[in-house]
């Protein structure tokens, strides 16, 4: 009982951190970029493409034409938050999230992004 205790406490205190992460499929150099509230979920994002249940499809496409060895999960940027005051993480998210987009224009025969 007490080690279920101590695992608990561990999992609270277990730091979670926002940020925005790249696919690329290193054939083609085509990438995918977005954002999470918390990075762990990748190993998520790497099993829905693994299960085939990707909603997007052309970056599902080529996960299945290509193999999982052939893309490379790449965290781009860590968000920042203050010690202290308010901080609206998604909203400071999206904004990191839409700086990369900008720079990297992943769309079209460069990515499997799609324009907003």
């Amino acid at each position: 009982m007490e080690r279920k205790r101590e695992l608990k406490q561990q999992f609270k205190e277990l730091k979670v951190e926002a940020g925005v992460y790249e696919i690329k499929n290193t054939i083609n150099q085509k990438i995918f970029i977005s954002s999470t509230r918390n990075l762990k979920t990748l190993n998520g994002r790497k099993f829905e493409l693994e299960a085939g249940s990707s909603t997007n499809k052309a970056l599902q496409k080529e996960w299945d034409e290509f193999g999982k060895e052939a893309f490379q999960f790449t965290v781009l940027e860590r968000l920042k938050k203050p010690e202290t005051g308010f901080f609206d993480e998604k909203r400071a998210l999206q904004k990191l999230e839409e700086n990369w987009l900008a720079k990297k224009q992943p769309y079209g025969e460069k990515g499997y992004n799609q324009p907003k």
